[in-house]
C-alpha cells in the first residue's frame, strides 16, 4: 500500500484516494480517480462524474487560469518546474453527445517537477489508447504506477523516453484488479 502524501505532478493520494488537484485546502477544485470515473470536486457543488466509457481521445494537462489558454501547455522554468501557479486543466472529449471538456484543478503549494506533470499526462494518454482508463479507478493499480513514474531525473525528455517509460510503469502496475 502507497501512503497519503505520495504524488506524481498534481497526482497525490490524499485520505486513500488518488486525485488531481489539491484535496487538502476547503473550497479547492480537484479531479478524483474513482472506479465508476473522474469525479470533479468544485467548492458549493457536490462535483460532476465523468464516467470512463465517455472519455474518447485521451485526458491532456494545460496551465493557468482559464481551460482556452491552451498556449501554456508546457510553460516550464529553467528549474525544471511548472511555470505557471494560476491551476491546472485535464481535457478530454467526451462521447454521447460528442464535447470537449475541460476539468479544473487547483495546484499545490509544492512546485511540480516538469518531468512528473508529463509523465502523468503520457500515462493517461496510454491508458486511453489502451482501452484501460479503468485502471485509474483501482488505488492500488494507481500507487504502483505512480511510485514507478514518480523520481528519475529532471531533465529534457521526448516523446520516444515517456513513452518507454510509460510502457514499463503499465507492466510494472500490472493487470489491476477485475
Amino acid at each position: 500500500m502507497v501512503e497519503d502524501r505520495t504524488f506524481l505532478g498534481p497526482l497525490e493520494l490524499t485520505n486513500g484516494r488518488w486525485g488531481v488537484g489539491d484535496a487538502t485546502r476547503p473550497d479547492t477544485h480537484w479531479v478524483e480517480f474513482r472506479p465508476d470515473g473522474l469525479h470533479q470536486h468544485e467548492p458549493d457543488s457536490e462535483g460532476q462524474l465523468i464516467p470512463w466509457y465517455r472519455i474518447m481521445n485521451g485526458i491532456w494537462i494545460t496551465w493557468g487560469e482559464h481551460s482556452w489558454n491552451t498556449n501554456s501547455r508546457g510553460q516550464y522554468t529553467l528549474k525544471g518546474t511548472v511555470a505557471t501557479r494560476d491551476g491546472g486543466w485535464m481535457h478530454t472529449t467526451l462521447r454521447h453527445p460528442y464535447e470537449d471538456h475541460p476539468l479544473r484543478f487547483d495546484q499545490h503549494t509544492r512546485p511540480y517537477r516538469a518531468v512528473d506533470a508529463l509523465r502523468l499526462e503520457s500515462l493517461l494518454r496510454q491508458l486511453t489508447t489502451e482501452g484501460k482508463l479503468h485502471l485509474l479507478g483501482d488505488p492500488e493499480w494507481v500507487g504502483r504506477a505512480a511510485a514507478y513514474l514518480a523520481g528519475g531525473k529532471n531533465r529534457w525528455i521526448t516523446s520516444r523516453a515517456l513513452r518507454q517509460v510509460t510502457a514499463e510503469a503499465l507492466a510494472a502496475a500490472g493487470p489491476g484488479s477485475p
